[in-house]
């Protein structure tokens, strides 16, 4: 009975599809209404009259260079004016060669088919292009199926109808060359590159109009069996896929035999690169961005990885460049210097230089390996032992380049823990547009973002907002202060006094000004600033200056060392000398559009007034004595000829970190060295300071801009306040004028009396 029933369904689905020929609209309702639930029904027509494949959102800089794709799909459309002839006539040669002549359904076509079902002769398959394409966007094959689709044959012939009234209605709606076009745009071709743009970049480098016929062979030969005719997976399938895709195109007189015989006996000829996030410029900032991007699509109702998107961002595609030039070209350096260091031994230690017992067994604790092991047999297993020391072939990242070997889990983390990282971010201090933003020295091993994620102690490079406090109080970069021991008292603490020391443990008794201890970084005197302000005050200013991280109010703030910061927030703060005493919070995305262009979001900066203009001015004074007389005097002397920049240096205890930030009248830029752990350093003080770990990517990232006319930086001084200033600055004048007895009481400084 049922087979009886499957025969009537079949000989009825027949009749209907050949009435079909005549009664198009009847048929179309009778599918898309689907009263009784057989056929699944159909797209709207507002659906079939515009098409939405899923669309890559695109992150692009502020020279209109693609730094970057957001997709679950990897896909860029492109219009029929961007495909080269070449490639339009192979697939019409291989899929429809009627194309231009039938409405939708090639009947010749169709009675070819039906004849090979019958006759169980394979001659060629029934769909037109546009046929194809309703599939490729309404999935009609595997989305809406109705009753009838439990058998599997008249499933098939529902699909056939249904894809039959999508292609009239895109005939309908579209030209020729449209649907062409979409076609195009919606094909996978393997190695996660969907659309013929795609496609293109991944196997050849190229656009699509650049395709010639060896290249269109080998693309349009992968429709339908992207894996089976993958190029760099399966090249001989491949090859001979090519083969008769180019027989058709000399079949049909597109070239002669000559140019066929040329082409057939080439070689695949690949430039195959797969779009990755750990390739290409600003691998780190287009992670940061996608962090924020899908929070914000969310809450505007947009989906970033189908809805194209255009992202306009405010990182320049060159500087970035030079960034990512300059940090890779000290690493490197610095790297081979690290290793020479400590060559033989390991660089894990602690206080006292001594190597920290079972450092590594308690990082490996804080991995996925080990994490995901141990919720496989449970903590105490000898399983995790056993696979953490199980060898298995991997590559690694070198400085010369990666390195196929057999490593263990232990050996890995071993190998890795040896490596200085480091983070650099570069500004406009007028707009707030961050230009340039390198995250670490590889993106694809070493994923930690050290430029916002990363937090670590700023060192002296805190001590400007420290003299920021006083300047703004009142007191001159020419104040007198001796460099003397200064206690400050901390009740309940052994030991219950603090006395900072200087980097070199001792106290000259040398009276200096404050912009001049400043410029040699004395810790003293800044202590003593801060015994004169107050913490609380030295946190109020960090505050105003941008810096969110939480600072404890305690005197050993004055050192950098109340709390842990990030580059994003220290270069913000130093924007702000710049840009007159106004604060812009760093920004990077500029506008956001819709896939036609239309503008969904024009982003402004956040800005306030942290300080005045007179007391920005004046630490503009103070940071450029760290260049004139101070830790900041090692710079390449080109980059000072007629051009004035400020500095601040900054190593923490035992030189764990080394920061540097410097300020032109157009960038400020700040660079952080350091290792993945604050006990991975140099043994001695002077080889991690930040003036040989952090300076040297600051002076080749400004070396290179300067070197580059195109960007429009050029040197020059700092822009002067538009009111006189009434602080003195000239420091004979202020000697003049001062009563010796401003230089210094020192007392003993509670530290409750700043709580």
């Amino acid at each position: 009975m049922k087979q009886k029933l499957i025969k009537y369904i079949l000989r009825a689905l027949w009749i209907f599809f050949i009435l079909g020929l005549i009664g198009i609209p009847s048929i179309f309702l009778m599918v898309k209404n689907d009263a009784f639930g057989w056929f699944g029904g159909l797209p709207s027509l507002q659906a079939l009259e515009r098409p939405d494949p899923d669309l890559s959102s695109e992150l692009i800089s502020a020279d209109g260079v693609s730094l970057g794709k957001y997709f679950r799909k990897n896909r860029t459309p492109v219009t029929y004016e961007e495909l080269s002839p070449e490639l339009v006539n192979t697939l019409l040669v291989t899929e429809d060669i009627r194309f231009k002549n039938h409405s939708g359904i090639d009947l010749r076509a169709l009675v070819r088919a039906v004849v090979g079902k019958l006759t169980l002769s394979f001659q060629g398959g029934g769909s037109t292009l546009t046929m194809q394409l309703a599939e490729n966007l309404y999935s009609t094959n595997s989305d809406k199926k109705g009753s009838l689709y439990k058998y599997p044959s008249i499933g098939q012939l529902v699909t056939k109808v249904k894809e039959w009234i999508i292609a009239v209605q895109l005939e309908k709606s579209y030209t020729k060359e449209e649907i062409l076009a979409m076609y195009l745009n919606t094909i996978e071709y393997g190695s996660n590159s969907y659309g013929i743009k795609v496609a293109a970049q991944t196997f050849f480098n190229k656009l699509p109009s650049q395709l010639d016929y060896q290249e269109s062979a080998s693309l349009v030969g992968s429709i339908n069996k992207p894996t089976a005719y993958n190029p760099v997976f399966n090249p001989e399938r491949a090859k001979r896929k090519r083969t008769e895709v180019l027989w058709n195109v000399h079949k049909y007189g597109l070239i002669d035999r000559e140019l066929y015989d040329s082409l057939n006996n080439r070689e695949l000829e690949l430039n195959y690169l797969i779009e990755s996030q750990n390739e290409g410029l600003a691998t780190y900032f287009r992670t940061v961005a996608k962090n924020y991007l899908v929070s914000w699509a969310i809450e505007n109702g947009y989906d970033l990885f189908e809805d194209g998107l255009k992202i306009y961002t405010t990182i320049d595609s060159r500087m970035q460049q030079y960034a990512e030039e300059a940090v890779a070209e000290h690493m490197d350096t610095l790297q081979q210097v690290f290793g020479e260091h400590w060559k033989g031994e390991n660089p894990w230690i602690d206080d006292d230089n001594n190597e920290i017992p079972e450092f590594l067994d308690n990082a490996m604790k804080r991995t996925d390996a080990y994490r995901n092991l141990k919720a496989q047999f449970g903590e105490n297993s000898d399983s995790i032992e056993f696979y953490l020391n199980q060898k298995k072939s991997m590559t690694v990242f070198s400085w010369e380049g990666e390195i196929d070997t057999v490593f263990s889990s232990y050996d890995s983390l071993n190998y890795y823990k040896r490596f200085l990282q480091a983070g650099f971010m570069s500004m406009d201090p007028r707009t707030g547009y961050i230009k340039a933003w390198v995250g670490g020295i590889n993106h694809k091993y070493f994923k930690f973002d050290h430029v916002k994620q990363g937090r670590r102690q700023p060192g002296s490079t805190f001590k400007p907002i420290v003299y920021t406090a006083a300047i703004d109080n009142g007191y001159s970069p020419c104040f007198p202060v001796v460099d003397a021991p200064v206690s400050f008292s901390l009740p309940g603490q052994d030991p219950p006094t603090w006395v900072p020391q200087n980097s070199n443990g001792k106290f000259t008794g040398e009276v200096m000004t404050i912009r001049e201890a400043m410029a040699r970084s004395v810790n003293s005197i800044t202590a003593f600033m801060m015994n004169r302000i107050g913490p609380s005050t030295v946190v109020d200013y960090a505050k105003r200056l941008g810096v969110e991280s939480p600072l404890d109010a305690v005197p050993s703030l004055c050192l950098g060392a109340g709390g842990d910061v990030s580059i994003y927030e220290m270069v913000g703060a130093y924007s702000t000398f710049v840009n007159k005493g106004t604060f812009i919070k760093p920004f990077f995305i500029a506008r956001i559009e819709d896939k036609n262009g239309n503008v969904i979001q024009q982003f402004v900066p956040d800005e306030q007034e942290a300080i005045n203009e007179e007391t920005a001015y004046l630490m503009l004074h103070m940071l450029k004595g760290v260049v004139e007389l101070g830790t900041g005097r090692s710079l390449d002397y080109s980059l000072k000829v007629d051009n004035e920049i400020g500095a601040k240096t900054g190593t923490t205890q035992n030189a764990s970190d080394g920061w540097f930030i410097g300020v032109t009248k157009d960038l400020v830029s700040g660079a952080w060295v350091g290792g993945d752990d604050r006990s991975i350093r140099f043994r001695e003080w002077y080889l991690g300071q930040g003036g040989r770990t952090a300076l040297p990517i600051w002076e080749r990232y400004m070396e290179k801009i300067y070197a580059d006319e195109t960007l429009g930086y050029e040197k020059g001084f700092f822009e002067k306040p538009t009111k006189p200033i009434r602080t003195v600055i000239d420091c004979e004048l202020y000697e003049e004028n001062s009563n010796p007895s401003d230089t210094v009481d020192y007392d003993v400084v509670d530290e409750d009396d700043f709580m």
